[in-house]
């Protein structure tokens, strides 16, 4: 093996690609998609076992990129201490849930971020009875927050660094930290402001609660895969770049010859369909779309795009060229 590398290197050839993701994928006409236990508005379960949401939605756009058809997801439910491990260990293809990439995580864990879905922030949900409006004023509060995130960690720092006296009480589900905060174990929860505004529509009653305008950190949230197959990075870091750009270019998918015409790099490289690219787009939607449907100022998450508007547009959302 040692003088087949050395002849590569010497030749410049390349070695025939192994099998990987892709080809699992297709081989079992599915696809594993790692999501949270459930987030309104990001990935959460209906009565009838139906997921939906918007890290959903990425994952049905990668099905249907991939396979076809959206409805090929097997969707396994990951706390944020499990998630991470899953994705290594190989018990799902892609994870789709509310992950900020961060630079220990890249470097330290063996995978790759393909690109922000989301651009956040953390916050703190309150009583609205308390009359807060800052978190300045969060002087001797206790803090329920999820272990295995940012938020547990960035909460501390900022309040040691403000010179604060903020207590955190950590749980290992989102579901058991939002009952603690609900029956007055703590005086606020926090998280993404993105989630906690899911976790405020979950409430009995939303209208008891307020969502500071404050964030205290910087949360880009990407789908992950693993480092070890750069094939698959790029397929589906090119299916978020394809959601970005269908919005940017104003397209759907009736736009079949120019969507052809986008998409045929995929086709060349991957053995796509020819028509992924408008697969997708039936299926989903373009970002926008996706945004409205499940995160927008309609929904019960009432939520604007904000940074999450496309850079034409005052946000950040950016994204390659596919020509």
């Amino acid at each position: 093996m040692r003088v087949l590398l050395a002849l590569v290197t010497i030749l410049g050839l390349a070695l025939p690609a192994s099998a990987g993701t892709l080809d699992d994928v297709r081989n079992r006409d599915r696809l594993i998609c790692g999501v949270s236990e459930g987030v309104a508005g990001f990935s959460i379960k209906d009565q009838n076992g139906g997921w939906h949401g918007f890290d959903v939605d990425f994952c049905k756009a990668v099905a249907a990129t991939v396979l076809g058809d959206p409805a090929k997801v097997d969707y396994v439910s990951l706390s944020a201490d499990q998630r991470f491990d899953a994705l290594r260990q190989g018990k799902i293809d892609l994870l789709s849930r509310n992950s900020t990439w961060t630079m220990r995580r890249d470097l330290a864990l063996g995978l790759d971020f393909v690109g922000p879905i989301y651009i956040d922030g953390q916050s703190f949900l309150v009583p609205a009875l308390y009359g807060l409006t800052s978190v300045r004023q969060m002087e001797g509060a206790t803090v329920c927050v999820v272990s295995g995130t940012t938020s547990e960690v960035n909460g501390p720092n900022f309040f040691t660094a403000a010179g604060m006296n903020v207590t955190f009480l950590p749980f290992s589900g989102r579901v058991e930290a939002r009952k603690a905060y609900e029956a007055g174990d703590c005086d606020a929860l926090t998280g993404d402001r993105s989630a906690l505004a899911g976790e405020r529509a979950q409430t009995a009653d939303p209208d008891a609660h307020f969502l500071l305008r404050d964030v205290i950190s910087k949360e880009p949230l990407s789908p992950v895969v693993r480092q070890d197959d750069p094939q698959w990075t790029d397929l589906v870091r090119w299916t978020l770049f394809a959601l970005i750009n269908a919005e940017e270019l104003g397209l759907g998918p009736n736009d079949s010859d120019r969507l052809r015409q986008l998409g045929a790099p995929m086709v060349e490289t991957y053995g796509l369909d020819p028509d992924w690219f408008a697969n997708m787009l039936s299926a989903v939607g373009s970002y926008k779309d996706m945004f409205a449907r499940n995160l927008g100022e309609q929904t019960p998450l009432g939520l604007g795009r904000g940074l999450n508007a496309l850079w034409t547009e005052g946000g950040l959302l950016y994204a390659p060229p596919m020509q």
